[in-house]
């Protein structure tokens, strides 16, 4: 059976408790993620053949690793085995990725270091279907950026579906180049773009109204969202589907989350999805894009398909860590009581 293949850098996140207390109990959680990773992990947990490829330093925390993610039935074959460090970052738990005090500690990376024409993609991807990457990835060094190419390159030749999660990181990027420089480049290669109007802007310079936020009204997100995926259709033309999310912070943590996904004839909207229960931020946007492979490549209808995925994200707010533990039915649910 196919799989998807997933590829970008796998991190851990350390969670410091307030006000310095993680010094004095001499006590902080780790988890397991990154982006690409938890993208793998909501779809091993929805049965969906899955392979997670990045690279790890050859030490034991590294063998930890693989144990632990073979046990939630993700392939670690493609791992290579380079470098001398694992990724990390300190973020507090509930807090944003975009959060400013997000700490990032990933310089010299495994992944990071990892050259062009080490990897056997031909090998690979023998049994591959979908290849998924983020933004992320080509953010962190040159060769990284560099490495993604390759990869897409060798997907694209086997006509291998590829999506891309537009994440900004404006802590990354500091390597000398723009996005808009690196970017264009790579999404030419994929067939499903998702992302926001914000980051289709900051990474691949489309255009978005400035004075959105004036306006402050769901139709004109809307109208935007339709415009950003028109030029990204025009500029793009292999890509087939464009998803937009919409999450908007209120006070007291409450959360407004929608998203829509557009294919080159139509435009279909998600419930809107509210809550003032917010345990974890990390990993939702990952999760909305397992929730659109799933349902893209089981042949879903498309309103069926952007319903799951922002459930899935917005079901991700409630849960702690990086990736999801919701099972499809659970997820089904939360689109059954927002509807």
């Amino acid at each position: 059976m196919s799989k998807v293949l997933c590829f970008g850098e796998l991190l851990l996140r350390l969670p410091p408790a307030d006000a310095g207390e993680w010094l004095r109990t001499n006590q902080m959680p780790v988890f397991v993620g990154g982006a690409e990773l938890n993208v793998a992990t909501a779809l091993a947990n929805w049965n969906i053949p899955v392979k997670y490829c990045t690279s790890l330093p050859d030490n034991i925390i590294s063998k930890d690793i693989k144990v632990y993610l073979e046990q939630k039935n993700i392939d670690t074959g493609p791992i290579i085995y380079s470098g001398e460090r694992i990724g990390l970052y300190y973020l507090k738990e509930g807090a944003d990725m975009k959060s400013e005090e997000n700490v990032f500690d990933r310089k010299y990376s495994s992944f990071s270091t990892l050259s062009t024409g080490v990897v056997d993609w031909n090998n690979i991807l023998k049994d591959v279907s979908w290849f998924h990457f983020s933004a992320i990835a080509p953010a962190v060094s040159a060769s990284a950026a560099a490495l993604c190419k390759e990869a897409l390159e060798a997907a694209s030749k086997k006509n291998i579906t590829i999506s891309i999660d537009l994440n900004y990181r404006s802590l990354l990027w500091k390597y000398g180049k723009d996005p808009k420089e690196v970017m264009p480049d790579l999404v030419k290669y994929c067939n499903v773009v998702m992302g926001n109007i914000w980051s289709a802007n900051t990474l691949l310079d489309i255009p978005v109204d400035a004075s959105i936020h004036k306006n402050n009204s769901q139709q004109n997100y809307l109208l935007q969202a339709t415009q950003t995926s028109k030029h990204i259709f025009e500029r793009f033309p292999k890509c087939n589907w464009v998803a937009n999310t919409f999450r908007f912070d209120g006070n007291e943590n409450a959360i407004e989350y929608y998203a829509t996904l557009n294919t080159k004839t139509e435009q279909t909207t998600s419930p809107v999805f509210k809550t003032k229960k917010v345990v974890d931020k990390v990993g939702s946007g990952d999760c909305f894009m397992a929730g659109l492979i799933y349902g893209i490549s089981s042949d879903h209808q498309q309103k069926n398909i952007i319903s799951f995925a922002a459930a899935a994200a917005f079901g991700k707010l409630q849960e702690k860590g990086d990736s999801t533990k919701n099972s499809i039915d659970q997820i089904e649910k939360i689109v059954k009581d927002h509807s």
